[in-house]
């Protein structure tokens, strides 16, 4: 095959029709601007800044040196199944059967094996909109249609349970749920919750992204399966215990689905890795303190960006309370908020996200992350009240 075929008609529209992601473009954009020589505030990235805490990486390394660098069972090793488990009793008092558990190479690949045993071509899968940008691009990765519902930033951004019936037809699959939300960090009430599985009923089947529980500052998280026990759970240790380079996650899935994708785990991706899994049994039950000390860290963030952003005028209509981001609606400045990103980081040094990164309805908006300390979170937010100054 030559260059020319490698740039044509041999390489699948698929992979050439995946829109980018915006975050990596301003983060590869932003490391090219420090090599020159800038300074850089990074407000773009969702990953903590915290490192691993100890006793997670002494679990790990210990691992390595017991051998544990070999394939696993296809599920996860026993024991973190049943460590997640636990962790799901205590956390929400629901009982979960370890046999239900499949332990994935980080959050991402659950919901894609999720996804892949899941859908047929033409098949729909519901999402708020704006959405965590790789939403769309899992779901037609397997010639699924991505359905945005339009959510608005006056109603906390949450799914209104009619809208949900009424985008509800005979190719629905899926709705996915993400609570605490990426980009919003906005929290779903735990009515909502069961009004939305009232509205699915069986229709189809709800896929709850619960990444950022846990990282919540007011109220509480609930996971779906309080409310129905027929709904997929994907969930990992990257954000809540500061792993995002270890790549774990897993999926807690109904009965009927545990087979199939068990299958796709064991060939596409044949199992998790090994030594990772026992850091993620310590992670989940000997990090309590170095996960409530991050999660101060990170309300205290959030209190500075969101009185930063009041004192320039920005107001956030409903107050994120949960992850590690801001949605700010800067629509008044830009009616292109693609350009107005690149701009802020060109000009002022601070790297944040254009909202059309999260779908369409994101228009008008950038994503603030805290995942950096309240030093550089001062420093970015004083050179943003400046930027705007002189936009204006």
């Amino acid at each position: 095959m030559d260059e020319s075929e490698l740039n044509g008609s041999k390489v699948s529209a698929r992979g050439r029709n995946v829109p980018p992601f915006l975050v990596m473009d301003v983060l590869e954009r932003a490391a090219a601007l420090e090599r020159e020589g800038r300074s850089i505030i990074h407000l773009e990235v969702g990953q903590p800044d915290f490192d691993t805490p100890s006793v997670v990486v002494e679990a790990g390394l210990r691992a390595l040196r017991e051998g544990r660098t070999r394939y696993t069972h296809s599920l996860g090793h026993p024991e973190l199944r049943e460590a997640i488990a636990a962790w799901h009793h205590q956390q929400y008092g629901v009982d979960t059967s370890p046999e239900n558990i499949v332990v994935t190479a980080g959050s991402s690949a659950a919901m894609l094996l999720v996804f892949a045993a899941l859908l047929d071509p033409g098949t729909e899968v519901l999402l708020t909109d704006p959405h965590y940008a790789c939403y769309p691009n899992f779901i037609t990765t397997f010639e699924g249609v991505p359905v945005r519902i339009p959510v608005r930033e006056e109603d906390g951004f949450q799914y209104d349970p009619e809208a949900v019936r009424a985008h509800l037809g005979p190719r629905t699959r899926a709705l996915v749920v993400n609570s605490p939300a990426n980009p919003t960090g906005t929290l779903t009430a735990p009515q909502r919750l069961r009004e939305l599985v009232e509205a699915v009923g069986s229709q189809a089947l709800i896929i709850s992204d619960e990444i950022y529980h846990g990282l919540v500052y007011r109220g509480q998280a609930h996971s779906i399966r309080e409310y129905s026990p027929e709904a997929v759970v994907i969930n990992g240790f990257s954000k809540l215990f500061a792993m995002t380079g270890w790549r774990l996650g897993y999926a807690i899935v109904p009965p009927w689905l545990l087979r199939p994708v068990q299958k796709l785990q064991q060939n596409l991706l044949i199992s998790a890795p090994d030594f990772p899994q026992f850091a993620a049994i310590a992670a989940l039950q000997h990090a309590q303190a170095d996960v409530e000390r991050m999660r101060q860290a990170y309300d205290r963030r959030r209190q500075l960006v969101l009185e930063r952003l009041k004192d320039m005028g920005l107001t956030v209509l409903t107050e994120p309370v949960g992850a590690f981001y801001v949605f700010v609606n800067v629509s008044r400045y830009t009616s292109d908020v693609h350009e107005f990103a690149f701009r802020i980081l060109e000009d002022a040094g601070v790297a944040t996200t254009p909202g059309v990164d999260f779908g369409p309805g994101g228009e008008g908006y950038i994503r603030i992350s805290y995942a950096n300390s309240l030093e550089n979170i001062d420093e970015g937010m004083s050179r943003l009240k400046k930027f705007l100054k002189r936009w204006s």
